[in-house]
């Protein structure tokens, strides 16, 4: 009986340890939305962004922010400053300026500029049907993600309409990541 309790809680570990996002492309988030709805997470990214790279280490990856990006969102990668085509709003967006022999920053996606993405990381928020919610910008840990997140899934931001309240909404959180 005691090696079978000590082996549900090693596959329980794992399981909690080993949880990774399953990240999508927003071609695919859009798509899977139209046949359950679920609101989107975007991570614009860069490939030369310092930031980027640790939220994604030391935020994205922690086992209980990636389980609750599973569960609650469609988690949509984003390199903004990449090739992806991208059908969002009837419209088209691409990167025709962008130098595959560059190194370092390139041109901006045109997706990333109608989001008026100007750091990165940003985190995009957008509700079941598709529109932008609101972006978060600046690399943030997971207790401060996690803010986010609920805030979000709860609706809650529909009635953080003024500073003070937004105040108030902060002071009560308790973070459990």
């Amino acid at each position: 009986m005691k090696s079978f309790v000590i082996l549900i809680a090693m596959l329980y570990t794992i399981g909690v340890f080993s949880q990774n996002v399953n990240w999508m492309s927003m071609n695919e988030a859009l798509a899977a939305q139209e046949k359950k709805p679920k609101k989107i997470f975007m991570d614009a990214y860069t490939d030369w962004c310092g930031p980027c790279k640790t939220l994604d280490k030391k935020t994205l990856n922690h086992p209980k922010v990636a389980a609750y990006l599973n569960k609650h969102f469609y988690p949509v990668k984003f390199n903004a400053e990449g090739t992806e085509k991208i059908m969002y709003k009837d419209f088209e967006y691409t990167n025709p300026n962008h130098d595959p022999n560059r190194k370092g920053r390139n041109a901006q996606h045109f997706l990333a500029n109608a989001l008026k993405i100007s750091a990165y990381p940003t985190l995009v928020f957008f509700d079941e049907k598709g529109n932008v919610i609101a972006p978060v910008v600046g690399y943030k840990t997971p207790q401060q993600l996690e803010l986010y997140l609920k805030m979000m899934v709860n609706d809650d931001y529909k009635e953080l309409t003024t500073e003070e309240a937004w105040q108030k909404y902060q002071q009560k959180f308790e973070p459990t990541f």
